[in-house]
């Protein structure tokens, strides 16, 4: 019987052969943690006596989702996680340095046919790189620093079969919005999406980084893309370890399999208060908007930028309208400098703020007031999320961001592509 991609990777690091829903414990390759999430597993690495990491070379500390530092108490919760790190002597990337999300395959630590978890929902991300990585808790996050092993179920794979491709002014973001709109919140729980197709291949590594980021939008442990020439080429600018490509079986078994044609998609927002109250643009487009946000992990890379550059050059935002933007690291910031990219979002009214994770939490660079409307491209809309509860948050791609704090309005991009 022929193996998924979720199956062969994790019976790579167990030296076992295993079959969906299987319990095995196995071997990683990266453990990581924000700082929401490490302060909590440092405590648990000390109540479980744990006296050195398993290897500080493939063991990350990120300060991303409060940085700088909004508060006295959560200054002193940063400064537990530098003192644990030059203890530990491991990684640490500080206020500044950007998304965990960016900065774990950015900085070279992922590479195709790793086995990576992170004390975050969206560490998923990396599947667009070949690894099977997915979120842990604080504890897990603990017993995998000390051990360099956790134990996992093999999850059943959801295949998503991607034909056609994407027309203009529809983008990677547009696209898993609509899978989640199709399959609900929970149509793909602790299961491994496989994503696959041309309309797949046809993306760039930056627009797959956004669909395996919200693979657990749906439900799923795991967001996974075979590796192409596109991805070696990527992790080869970015990584000196050796990459080991992993790819599906022609006979591999599938829980579920759904095939759609995206050759005609429209642009897609999902609504508030959930990801999967998904709609095609034509039916939000006019809804008043009192705040954009660009950036995040799912949407604050350079290509992501570029995009809404383009759009906002030689225009200016809507008075009465802002737009926040957060570049996913410093490297992206600084190319973006380079390319006069971040000149055409400051000239057009934005205000850009530390890479990091920025308003998306809601614990500052942006907290929208009572009732007012928000489109950002980030990937969570739930009541509170950016920080408020009576506000609405709507999701998006980058370009319909952009259009809309032109006009002060949910917009349709393709009007202004130019």
């Amino acid at each position: 019987m022929g193996k998924t991609i979720a199956e062969k990777i994790l019976g790579a690091h167990c030296n076992q052969d295993v079959a969906a829903n299987d319990i095995v414990v196995a071997d990683l390759d990266f453990v990581m943690g924000q700082d929401g999430t490490s302060p909590l597993a440092i405590q648990a690495f000390r109540e479980m006596k744990g006296n050195k990491v398993f290897d500080p070379k493939r063991v990350a500390m990120v300060i991303d989702h409060s940085s700088p530092s909004p508060l006295e108490g959560v200054s002193a919760l940063h400064a537990l996680m530098r003192d644990f790190a030059q203890e530990q002597g491991l990684t640490f990337y500080d206020i500044g340095e950007g998304v965990c999300h960016q900065l774990m395959p950015e900085k070279g630590n992922v590479v195709c046919g790793d086995l990576v978890v992170g004390a975050d929902s969206h560490t998923c991300s990396y599947g667009a790189l070949n690894a099977f990585s997915t979120g842990v808790g604080s504890t897990d996050l603990a017993a995998a620093m000390m051990s360099g092993k956790l134990w996992f179920k093999v999850p059943e794979s959801f295949k998503f079969i991607l034909n056609g491709q994407l027309p203009a002014g529809v983008y990677g973001k547009d696209l898993i919005l609509y899978l989640i709109g199709q399959v609900t919140a929970d149509g793909a729980t602790y299961m491994a999406a496989e994503y696959t197709g041309e309309a797949v291949k046809a993306l760039s590594v930056e627009g797959r980084l956004t669909m395996a980021n919200m693979a657990i939008e749906m439900g799923a442990k795991a967001g996974l893309m075979e590796a192409d020439e596109k991805t070696l080429a990527w992790v080869r600018a970015h990584s000196q370890r050796e990459a080991r490509p992993v790819s599906a079986d022609p006979d591999a078994v599938y829980a579920r399999v759904e095939e759609y044609d995206v050759s005609n998609l429209p642009p897609q927002v999902a609504k508030p208060h959930t990801v999967d109250n998904v709609a095609p643009i034509t039916e939000v487009a006019g809804t008043p908007i009192q705040q954009g946000v660009i950036g995040t992990c799912t949407n604050g890379r350079l290509e992501d930028l570029r995009i809404a550059a383009q759009i906002l050059e030689g225009r200016k935002i809507k008075p009465g309208v802002r737009l926040i933007v957060a570049p996913a690291s410093r490297q992206i910031m600084l190319d973006a400098i380079k390319e006069g990219v971040l000149q055409t979002l400051i000239e057009a009214g934005a205000a850009v703020v530390t890479p990091g994770c920025g308003p998306c939490v809601g614990t500052h660079n942006g907290v929208p007031s009572d009732g007012e409307n928000v489109i950002s491209t980030a990937n969570r809309n739930f009541k509170g999320r950016m920080g408020n509860n009576k506000a609405f948050i709507y999701l998006a791609s980058p370009a319909t961001v952009a259009a809309s704090v032109l006009v002060g309005e949910i917009a349709d991009p393709r009007e202004f592509i130019r």
